[in-house]
Formats: C-alpha cells, structure tokens, sequence
C-alpha cells in the first residue's frame, strides 16, 4: 500500500465542533455542565415543548467573536440563524438551530507548523442530545437505547477548515493547534474524551498531479487526537484500494471504530439541500457593531503561537517551548515564575526534567501539586547563589511538589548547604586520591577522562553538597 500511495494525493478537511463554556445553553436558561444526571438540565425550551421561543445567549456570540478573532477571522456585521431539519431521536425538536449562509465567522486561516490552513467559516449552533445504548442482544450488541437531553441546547462553535491538509500528521497538528487556541482564549475546554470538543474528518484522494478532488468521506465518532490519524490512514487506504480495484468512492458518512481500527457505512452524505434549511422565525438577525468587535478584541489573552515564539526568544529551544505551550497549567505556571525573575534557563531545566517526570508518574497537573512558583524561584535562587547545587535542587523539588515546603526549610532541616570552603574540599579530595593511587597514575599518564571519576568520588563524599567548579578546580590542582 505504501507503494500505491505514492500515485495519490490525500486531501483533508475537518469540521471541528467546540463546546462553548457558558454557564447556560445557547437559547435555553438551564445549565450546560458536564456529568449531572441524565435529563437534569432540561426545560421546556429545551424539550422542544409547543409555544416556547428561544431567546440567544449573549456570552455564547462574544466567544464565537473571540474564537474568530483568534484565527483571523472577518467577523461579518450581520449573522442570522437557521432551521437545519432532521430528525434524530435525541434531537427534541425534530430541527436544529444552527447558521447556513450567513455565519458569525467567515475566511480566517491558521499557521500551524510552517503550513497555513484556510478556516472557511464558524458558526453558531445548539448541540443534540445523547443516545446511551444498553441491554444486550446477542452478537449484535445494545437492545435498547435511552436518551439523555442534558447536551442539547448546549452553545456548539462549528469550525470548518479547506481542504488544505495532505497528510493525518498536518490535521492532527492542526486539530492539537485549534485546542491550544480555545483553550488559551478560554471558550472551549478542549476534552475530546467527554465529547466537549469533537471532529468530523472529510477525506478524498486525487491522482498526484491532479486539479480535481476526489469524492470524499466524512469520518465522523472521532475523540482522541490518536484516534483521528489512525482513522484518516485506514481511510486514505480503503480508498485507494477501491480506485485501484476499478471500483469508485461513494460521498457518504462513515463511523470510526477504535478498536476494530476501522471505519464503517453509516449513511449516505447529506447535501445542504437535504436540511431544508430556511431562516429561524424566531430569531431576529444580529448585527453585530464594529465597536462590540473590538471591545472582545482588546480582551484577548496571548495566544499559543506568540507564547512559543516569546520563550523561544529567552532561549527556549523549538521543543521546550512546544511542550510547555501544549499544557495550558504548566506555561500559566512558567509565565508566574518568570514575572518573579527567575531565570528560563534553570526554571526550564526544571519544568522539563523533574517536574515533568513527576506529573507524567502521578498523572497530575501542576495545579493539582503543592508547588508554587514563590517555591520554585527560591529553590533557583539558592542554586544561583551557590547555596546549593544544582543536584540538591533535583533533589528536594519533588518534596516540594508533594507536601509545599519552601527550599531554604529543607536545605536548612537536612543540612544540604553547599559546602564552598576550598580547604574542607581540599581535605576530601586528597582523601579520595589517596585512596585510589592506580586511577592517580593513570591520570598523570594521560588519561584526563578519570577527572570525572575523582570528582564523582568527592560529590559522593560530600553528598553532592561540595560545590562542582571548586571540586575540578582542586582536583585538577592535587592531580597536577
């Protein structure tokens, strides 16, 4: 297969759905949060009941401006909104409230890694509510399905994408990109595992060389970022295959499976004709004001792209800077650290090995530890102040992380101070040669290499308390 993909071109576009974070639905008072029993967060607007009339969320347009703001977007003047029917068991009214032809968020792009990838519209909707099969038939699995209405109403910002992409390595990182960027403006928390940010993966292939796309597949059920490469190879795949057969594509709908690491026919693609769509009677269409634009606009926190490219410019390597932005809680925590003056250098060093490797064995966040960032800048500068080495700093930093006590209770408590009194390192290091004249001679001979035995020999003496460049120094010194 690998030779056959040589003859494509894969084509790629997501329609990523992120779930707003109002503290109500989008034309609904009842609550949006996650996890409250079934059917909990209902009411009459909500059930679809005769008689009721929606009423629009103020918050939920602000954070569709913002969001469209963030991946420069033109925000149109006027938006209006629409009935999209369909009938779905969860779906209460039989239509959805949604935007067709005059969205909120029209013609922005995202850079994600070097590509630009055009964003065609966003749009406002109301989520449908949930279906939980249970019971058991056989081999063919549920026997019967219960619904759950507390997600339908909730505030959806569709984001559509051109089909800009050619690999599943460019949508993912365009996917990963557009969760930084929701989460970092704070509009969408970004869980694809609890459904509150979702994507459908529109996939085609063309002969290389060729101006015309492909029919193309929807893949939709995809909720891990894992999960939609996986998806979007088997389908790549699946398609050549059927074109190299003689056989041709058909424009459908197709579900992932995960663990079968497969997609299967669910129905026939719709076409906007088949929604029905017609203008929502009971919504007037909004204007939106220039002045309301950039008053959102003003509030606009830094976003992950210039939060790499400021830690890049205080040294950070490309790497750091990427995996400490990918983790909201822990770039919020290094931007503290340096607002107290810390240096980068150290507090990365620290950020990137221990803390790091802490969070990753206990599955924390850094919020979720005792460590504050008054902690860390302490324990950095008692490290530059040469009260202790570097090496104690590795030490303790995993209590503090643990039980919040401060670096100088237990340098102080332990007896860590660094020990810098030339003549006591003197003392040990004439100790450590005398004890082992063999490597003393070989050294002399020429082989240097056995400093780094003599030095290690005087910091397990010292437990690692002697300061490193005062040991070399001395140690270069008695060796001669």
């Amino acid at each position: 297969m690998e030779d056959l993909r040589d003859k494509y071109e894969v084509v790629i576009g997501l329609e990523v759905h992120a779930q707003l974070k109002t503290k109500s639905k989008i034309f609904a008072p009842d609550g949006c949060e996650f996890g409250k029993d079934p059917n909990s967060e209902t009411s009459p607007i909500t059930l679809g009941m005769p008689g009721v009339l929606p009423v629009l969320n103020k918050e939920a347009v602000n954070m569709g401006i913002l969001t469209g703001l963030a991946l420069n977007c033109e925000i149109p003047e006027r938006c209006k909104f629409d009935r999209k029917q369909y009938f779905y068991p969860d779906l209460p009214k039989g239509y959805q409230i949604s935007q067709y032809d005059e969205p909120i968020c029209v013609n922005g792009y995202l850079n994600v890694k070097g590509k630009r990838i055009g964003i065609t519209r966003a749009h406002l909707e109301e989520d449908a509510g949930k279906l939980v099969h249970a019971g058991a038939d056989g081999l063919a699995g549920s026997s019967y399905s219960l619904v759950d209405l507390n997600r339908a109403g909730t505030p959806l910002l569709e984001i559509v994408s051109e089909p800009d992409m050619r690999s599943s390595e460019e949508a993912r990182n365009y996917m990963e990109e557009l969760r930084n960027i929701v989460r970092y403006i704070g509009v969408c928390d970004g869980n694809l595992e609890e459904g509150s940010m979702r994507c459908d993966a529109n996939i085609s292939i063309m002969p290389k060389g060729s101006k015309e796309f492909g029919t193309r597949a929807e893949i939709k059920n995809v909720n891990s970022f894992s999960a939609l490469q996986r998806a979007i190879e088997y389908e790549i795949d699946r398609q050549i295959e059927i074109v190299e057969e003689g056989g041709k594509v058909v424009q459908e709908t197709r579900l992932w499976d995960d663990n079968a690491r497969e997609t299967k026919s669910m129905r026939g693609k719709e076409d906007a004709h088949d929604y029905r769509y017609f203008p929502e009677p009971d919504l007037m269409p909004l204007k939106i004001s220039r002045e309301w634009v950039e008053e959102i606009r003003a509030k606009m926190p830094e976003l992950p792209q210039a939060k790499r490219e400021r830690y890049m410019s205080l040294g950070l390597s490309e790497y750091d800077a990427s995996v400490i932005v990918e983790q909201m809680g822990l770039a919020l925590f290094f931007d503290e650290v340096l607002k107290l003056g810390a240096s980068p250098k150290i507090a990365v060093n620290f950020i990137m090995g221990e803390i790091a490797a802490y969070l990753k064995e206990t599955k924390l966040e850094i919020n979720e530890t005792k460590l504050t960032p008054e902690n860390l800048v302490e324990l950095i500068s008692l490290i530059e102040k040469n009260t202790i080495s570097n090496n104690i700093g590795k030490q303790i930093i995993v209590d503090m992380m643990k039980d919040g006590s401060k670096a100088s209770e237990i340098v102080e408590k332990r007896g860590l101070s660094q020990i810098s009194d030339t003549g006591a390192i003197k003392e040990i290091a004439q100790k450590v040669c005398d004890a082992n004249p063999a490597q003393v001679t070989a050294y002399k001979n020429g082989k240097v290499q056995l400093l780094g035995f003599f030095v290690g020999q005087v910091m397990k003496e010292t437990k690692g308390r002697a300061n490193p460049k005062a040991v070399n120094e001395i140690l270069k010194e008695i060796l001669g």
